[in-house]
């Protein structure tokens, strides 16, 4: 019944699981690439709370890497793609702009999957209110809403990604996923 009734207020005529499953299952967290995250020296050489080091060929702390932003970001995506969330976090602490709104969709992610959802949800509407335009944000947030059966709050943000230029997206996808089969991502 859930399933009907969600269709309609999505306004799907028609719903293809299997063709969203392949866009969706692909999919790691942050970016709206759905291919996964290749793996890195960092997931294959060092454990814990380490990255691998171009400069020095091993493996340090974060925040003594030389790795830029950017890099620190692919790092902790290909971390919580492995859900090694607490690792992924460890490299968030040692970007340099703790402000920047996908950094802060990385933090409610990590968070959000560590069972953390009030912090989680903080840190989307942190990223939210930096760019309201984030529509990953958006889509990790509604997931959670559809984690806790909050379905009304999942709903509205599909709409706010819809509205801000999101369909056909994966941030769309996977949540239009969620909603229609109350099954979130696990990345």
């Amino acid at each position: 019944m859930r399933i009907t009734v969600l269709s309609f207020a999505l306004g799907l005529t028609t719903l293809s699981l299997s063709a969203l499953s392949v866009g969706t299952a692909a999919q790691a967290a942050g970016g709206d690439s759905t291919t996964p995250p290749t793996p890195s020296e960092t997931t294959k050489k060092c454990w814990g709370k380490r990255v691998w080091d171009e400069t020095t060929q091993k493996c340090v702390k974060p925040e003594q890497s030389s790795m830029n932003g950017g890099q620190l970001l692919e790092t902790a995506r290909e971390l919580a793609y492995l859900e090694r969330f607490e690792d992924a976090q460890a490299v968030l602490a040692a970007h340099p702009d703790q402000t920047d709104s996908l950094v802060l969709t990385y933090w409610g992610f990590t968070n959000r999957k560590m069972g953390r959802t009030d912090l989680a949800n903080d840190y989307y509407a942190q990223a939210i209110a930096q760019n309201p335009d984030n529509i990953l944000a958006r889509s990790y947030m509604a997931q959670g809403f559809v984690a806790n059966g909050e379905y009304a709050q999942a709903l509205a943000q599909w709409k706010e990604i819809q509205a801000r230029g999101g369909s056909g997206t994966w941030a769309e996808a996977s949540l239009r996923n969620a909603i229609m089969t109350g099954v979130t991502v696990n990345y």
